[in-house]
């Protein structure tokens, strides 16, 4: 498993605030054998608009341009038409009844397609950690639907972590195994999730 972070480069001053904290993003190790899904994204909040440019931003080098988004619209109360992205607009869209609805899938224009694994936001940082490893598994072949379930049934108590408790919440995720990237240049940031993935 390849956990990648990174503190987001400003898109817009609507999309992005000074203090926004790194992304947590866990993705397949490139040549392994695929299972349903590709990675698991844990995302801070379920604003779409503020979330998506900073995940495509970062998976744009090591994809291919992100050109096209579609989630399940049930557990996100705003589902924007076109997100900027560093230079470049990404469209999104919905389906219902089609898509998992804790499953991202990403397009890139004439090279492939992704699925990740939507971690709720308030999910505590063990649960996750649990979850992107799950995830990332080249033996994995449940949904994202599933893996959830499956949490949830092994730790029905694990306590769900609130934006009251994001600094823990943090502190927790690097405990865990997590990693928040130090803050530099983003050429540097690229390079080092580059190198991580080779």
């Amino acid at each position: 498993m390849t956990v990648l972070t990174a503190r987001p480069p400003p898109t817009t001053p609507i999309a992005e605030s000074s203090d926004y904290s790194p992304l947590r993003l866990s993705v397949r190790p490139p040549g392994l054998p695929s299972g349903l899904l590709d990675g698991a994204w844990w995302p801070r909040s379920r604003d779409l608009a503020r979330e998506l440019p900073a995940l495509t931003d970062l998976l744009d080098p090591l994809w291919g341009r992100i050109t096209r988004v579609t989630v399940n619209p049930t557990y996100w109360p705003t589902v924007p038409r076109k997100v900027p992205v560093n230079g470049h607009v990404v469209n999104v869209g919905w389906f219902r009844a089609e898509q998992d609805p804790h499953q991202l899938l990403l397009l890139s224009y004439h090279v492939g397609r992704w699925d990740l694994l939507i971690i709720p936001p308030e999910t505590g940082a063990a649960a996750a950690a649990r979850l992107m490893a799950a995830a990332c598994d080249p033996l994995t072949v449940r949904t994202g639907s599933a893996l959830i379930a499956d949490e949830r049934d092994r730790h029905p108590t694990a306590p769900a972590e609130t934006g009251s408790t994001a600094r823990s919440q943090s502190e927790a995720w690097e405990a865990e195994g997590g990693a928040m990237a130090a803050p530099n240049s983003r050429a540097q940031a690229r390079r080092a999730h580059i190198d991580a993935m080779a």
